[in-house]
């Protein structure tokens, strides 16, 4: 054999075998890659599923929670449900990825948990125990209960909490009104608690329940609400309300009025009921039988069937899916100082950099008062993308939170309106953007369309008091006497101390308002429910001349805020709300987000006029800040 031809034979021989090495090197890394979760987001008419596990297991949680909230409707008589805050759904395929995400007491339930706050729900499922969607039955009562029936007393609140806990749904049947826990035999071996003493326990003192107590006033709050709608005297019980809370009635003269019976004889048509729930099931056990239904439980078609419910399926890239499940990580106190460090990780690399990942930094960022941190995550989130109504969201209540905490107006008032618009033409069921609207237009001097807006989040959100206190000032504030010392008499019998107290606070002020004009001073007493403690009535003047239009405005409060100077580069310029427009200005190693409310009266030097289309343009701008990072712009120079 030639020199060459061994040369080409090593040659050869060495390229097989780099091949054949790096053929076994990368053997592990495609096996990796095929053992990462694949996500998708699984969505319905009013539900969104994050989920790792098979697509299937993610649409039976979708097509579950359509039908439990269709049951809910049903009891409650109405045939279109409100959700004025999103709830959003991650469900999980393993127990091991459930724990880590659940709160450490919640761990170790295998189905799932319900995870409240001020801005959205969440719902955490482990789909990999059967049924997981069931562990949150009881939430979601008293969630459809809170926004789609007037405020009760404590009883129906925790009968109608009780008796969904049992609901049970498959593809054709619903299955209701199973005890939820040894409660009918509790009843059957208790004295009862009289059902005028029942029907009069205030909400804190039933609160404060615990042991015993607690279980017997549950049981006897579920017999009784077992009762109503067995025999639907739901729209009786409405009666009954609008008498005890509207008209100041006594209990039992309400309950006669309403029912058609006295209190004893409700209260005895009660017991008569608890004694035949357990009838059948008896009868059945006598003759051998095994009972279809346990005691008090029914069956009725479900609302909706697999058929009814349209969903969509989408894969969510992983850099995603790790920010959105870190965003519900920040919100477990528990969690948060972890799940904020891979927040920090994710945004530091360009490849798993989000928009998720910026906005739920800045929510835990706002949770820990880091206001002008929080905006500078945001801004980042909106170089990102414009069109994320979270981050818009997120903005407008992060100045809210900072007028609130320091008693000034509101920082970037157009800019925070503009936000709020965004978050609506999202979602139009967004109670809170429009209790922050409204309370932004009564700064601008709207009082007219900031009653339209925040009697739009009252019909949305109808228990919330702190709204109902700011209705109240707004009618101060546009001088309507009458309708404000209405409302807060009524509110200074609230349950909560705070609306109570800020009610009556409000009432004894109204003389110097009526004389002055202006609110007294209560030192160290920042205004329930009002920006920054800066009352809205301390500002009136005449209402605007149409109730639906931000056209006609009064005239503002004077803008104290200074002119400061900016030179530096026009990025870009967002035109979608013209004639209003956002300019993304870079000086040095920071970058503004400036507005104008309409382009044509903007002060413009160095251009005959404006131009969406402008990039990469020097600019000298003045602007009055809102945040950190944005503000409103008096003039702009071209160069």
């Amino acid at each position: 054999m030639s020199v060459s031809g061994s040369r080409e034979c090593g040659v050869g021989f060495f390229f097989i075998v780099l091949v054949v090495c790096l053929a076994f090197l990368t053997v592990p890394l495609w096996a990796a890659e095929e053992h990462e979760p694949k996500w998708i987001r699984v969505s319905s008419l009013h539900f969104a599923v994050l989920s790792d596990a098979e697509e299937k297991k993610a649409v039976e949680v979708v097509l579950r929670l359509e039908q439990m909230r269709g049951v809910c409707g049903q009891l409650l008589l109405r045939n279109k449900l409100s959700m004025p805050e999103p709830v959003d759904v991650v469900a999980l395929r393993s127990y091991s990825e459930y724990a880590r995400l659940a709160p450490p007491a919640l761990a170790s339930s295998a189905q799932g948990y319900f995870l409240s706050g001020d801005d959205r729900n969440y719902i955490v499922l482990n789909v990999a125990d059967e049924d997981s969607w069931l562990a949150v039955r009881r939430q979601l009562a008293v969630l459809y209960l809170s926004y789609n029936y007037p405020p009760t007393q404590a009883w129906l609140d925790e009968g109608f909490a009780a008796y969904f806990s049992s609901v049970r749904v498959d593809n054709q049947q619903a299955t209701m009104g199973g005890d939820p826990g040894g409660l009918i035999e509790l009843l059957k071996a208790q004295s009862w608690t009289a059902l005028p003493a029942l029907f009069g326990m205030r909400t804190e003192a039933a609160a404060r329940l615990a042991g015993p107590q607690r279980t017997l006033f549950t049981a006897e709050a579920w017999i009784v609400t077992h009762y109503l709608l067995a025999q639907n005297k739901l729209p009786e019980t409405g009666t009954y309300f609008g008498l005890v809370q509207n008209q100041g009635l006594p209990i039992e003269q309400a309950v006669q009025q309403a029912y058609g019976m006295s209190a004893a004889q409700l209260e005895q048509a009660v017991k008569e009921h608890l004694h035949s729930l357990t009838m059948a099931p008896a009868a059945a056990e006598r003759a051998g039988k095994t009972p279809i239904l346990a005691a008090g439980e029914m069956q009725v078609p479900v609302p909706v069937g697999p058929a009814d419910v349209g969903t969509s399926t989408v894969q969510v890239p992983r850099a995603e899916a790790q920010a959105l499940l870190a965003e519900v990580a920040v919100r477990v106190p528990e969690h948060r100082e972890e799940a904020m460090h891979q927040l920090d990780t994710l945004v530091e690399q360009p490849l798993t950099e989000t928009v998720i990942a910026h906005r739920a930094l800045g929510w835990a960022l706002v949770a820990q008062n880091k206001f002008e941190d929080a905006m500078d995550e945001f801004h980042q989130a909106l170089e990102l993308s414009q069109t994320d109504p979270w981050t818009h969201y997120y903005l407008a209540r992060t100045k809210y939170l900072m007028a609130q905490r320091g008693g000034e107006m509101f920082p970037g008032l157009a800019n925070m309106m503009q936000d709020l618009r965004i978050v609506l033409d999202w979602d139009g069921n967004f109670a809170e953007a429009y209790h922050m609207l409204a309370m932004a237009r009564v700064q601008g001097g709207g009082i007219n369309s900031a009653l339209s807006a925040l009697r739009t989040a009252i019909s949305l959100n109808p228990r919330n008091e702190g709204y109902l206190l700011d209705l109240a000032r707004v009618y101060m504030a546009g001088k309507r006497w009458d309708e404000a010392t209405e409302l807060l008499q009524r509110l200074k019998t609230s349950t909560d101390p705070q609306i109570a107290g800020a009610a009556t606070q409000n009432l004894d002020d109204l003389p110097t308002l009526k004389r002055y004009g202006l609110m007294p001073q209560h030192p160290n007493a920042a205004a329930a429910g009002a920006p920054g403690g800066s009352h809205p009535a301390s500002a009136t003047a005449n209402a605007d001349s149409d109730e639906e239009s931000e056209g006609a405005r009064l005239e503002p409060p004077p803008d104290k805020r200074k002119v400061q100077f900016l030179k530096g580069r026009l990025m870009s310029v967002n035109c979608a709300q013209a004639p209003a427009a956002i300019l993304t200005v870079s000086e040095g190693g920071r970058t503004m987000r400036l507005r104008t409310e309409d382009v044509k009266s903007l002060l413009l030097i160095g251009a005959d006029e404006f131009s969406c289309d402008w990039k990469n343009r020097p600019v000298v701008a003045n602007y009055k800040a809102g945040g950190k990072s944005d503000g409103d712009l008096v003039s702009l120079e071209v160069q």
